[in-house]
């Protein structure tokens, strides 16, 4: 099982965005994914989901969402709940997000498991979360795993990026999202090494016990409007900081002089603005890549629906290079 997190320190990244459109260009390359909405937000299982639907997933005892998966052994039983999954699509499963999860961590923080008093909250539930998430994707029978983390800095997205095997990071060429990418560089590369003391001082044989790599795979940028093909002062300014921002704080490498995002070995697409398309493909709950005549697309919005299948198979193909070992 390969898990990519996408996350961001910022909200408003397009982090849902992603993970749906590459779900489904996965599902429509014959690819099996698992789709894990851990965002107390759920955005992402909205965008799967109709409301209705999602009443009766969030309602009464033994919700089937991520939160009820993990809530026997957050109320004191010994073991998880088997992940109940949706499938909106053939070959899409859906871990469904759940708004309990804001109260996941005070809950995990009332847990002392066999005396560990005095580790970490997030080290007690990476290995919880990374059982969860193995046996929802057999379940599914998905050898991919594509991961929504919320905004924070918290036990819960800590834990939710040791369970991780690889990290995206979605960004907009503003200050707003450049700190966010900074503060979640800076703090992923202090949890990698916290983590690997504690995998070192953890039985050998102990299979629970996540890696902890957080590879990360590199960083996606949504443009903005564009004007003659370039993109917007104000915006273009930031889009220059991009590189060096990505390449110290993620990577923990000096950054290179003079590095654009057009040649920085770090970025793994450019993402158009689509305009009027996201209207219609959520009225339609589609990907924008599969909006048709019948949703309102005629046109100049042919080509763009074009374009936005052709951005969206090579930045899977560029996630799927990368993570391949």
């Amino acid at each position: 099982m390969k898990t990519i997190a996408f996350v961001n320190n910022r909200g408003g990244t397009a982090k849902a965005f992603f993970v749906y459109h590459l779900a489904h260009m996965y599902a429509d390359q014959q690819t099996n994914v698992l789709v894990a909405d851990l965002d107390p937000q759920a955005n992402l299982t909205g965008m799967f989901i109709e409301e209705q639907r999602l009443e009766k997933l969030w309602g009464g005892r033994g919700r089937r969402t991520v939160y009820g998966a993990l809530e026997p052994l957050l109320s004191g039983g010994n073991d998880l709940a088997v992940p109940r999954l949706e499938y909106p699509e053939p070959g899409i499963g859906l871990l469904a997000g759940d708004l309990r999860l804001t109260v996941l961590d005070d809950e995990a923080a009332d847990r002392r498991p066999d005396g560990a008093d005095d580790e970490p909250r997030a080290h007690r539930t990476a290995p919880v979360l990374r059982r969860v998430l193995r046996a929802a994707a057999e379940e599914a029978a998905a050898d991919l795993v594509l991961m929504e983390v919320g905004p924070g800095l918290g036990p819960l997205n800590q834990a939710a990026l040791i369970a991780s095997d690889y990290a995206v990071f979605p960004l907009a060429p503003d200050p707003y999202h450049l700190q966010g990418l900074h503060s979640l560089g800076n703090a992923m590369r202090a949890w990698r090494g916290q983590w690997r003391e504690r995998v070192a001082c953890s039985p050998a044989d102990d299979a629970a016990i996540p890696d902890g790599p957080m590879r990360p795979v590199g960083y996606v940028v949504c443009r903005h409007a564009i004007r003659f093909d370039r993109p917007v002062a104000s915006y273009a300014r930031w889009q220059d900081r991009i590189p060096g921002v990505y390449a110290q704080a993620v990577c923990g490498q000096p950054p290179q002089e003079g590095l654009t995002v057009s040649d920085d070995p770090g970025c793994i697409g450019v993402l158009g603005h689509f305009r009027s398309l996201m209207h219609l493909a959520q009225e339609a709950r589609r990907p924008l890549f599969a909006l048709k005549p019948g949703d309102g697309v005629f046109g100049g919005h042919t080509q763009a629906v074009m374009d936005s299948y052709r951005d969206f198979r090579e930045l899977t193909r560029a996630v799927s290079r990368r993570t391949a070992a």
